[in-house]
């Protein structure tokens, strides 16, 4: 499958580059918060989820792949976070997914939730988000379930 490639500058558009997003891995040294330029970059390894099969019930899980991908939000105002040790560089994060709470228009609040009640809460100007692959795919025994 080719690179994937998304840019969102609205709220619909936000959640679609979340569901991409669900269930990328990253390492905490990874972030990168550049205040002066007003831009965060997330370099993960996403689980590639529309390369995957559906989950056949009572079947065993088809191996799935993973791709090195950044997430970058540009227009950040400040950026404050929970959960989240920067004296670990080494420590893992899951990412669960990307919330956007208006403000005055076109302002307002992008939340990263992380797994373990961890998440970096950025207040933007507006939607100005992109995720790009970075390299070709791998596969990977582990498929992320979500039961609900």
């Amino acid at each position: 499958m080719d690179q994937l490639r998304l840019n969102a500058l609205d709220a619909e558009d936000l959640a679609i580059v979340s569901a991409h997003v669900q269930d990328a891995v990253l390492r905490v040294g990874d972030l990168a918060l550049d205040g002066r330029a007003g831009r965060l970059l997330v370099p993960m390894n996403r689980f590639a989820w529309e390369a995957a099969r559906p989950r056949r019930w009572f079947a065993k899980p088809e191996p799935g792949e993973r791709r090195r991908s950044v997430l970058r939000f540009d227009r950040v105002l400040s950026a404050s976070r929970t959960g989240i040790d920067l004296g670990a560089p080494e420590d893992v994060l899951s990412l669960l997914a990307l919330r956007w709470t208006p403000g005055d228009d076109p302002s307002g609040a992008i939340e990263l939730v992380f797994a373990g009640e961890a998440a970096i809460r950025l207040h933007v100007e507006c939607i100005e988000v992109q995720l790009a692959d970075l390299g070709a795919a791998w596969s990977t025994p582990s498929r992320p379930f979500h039961r609900v």
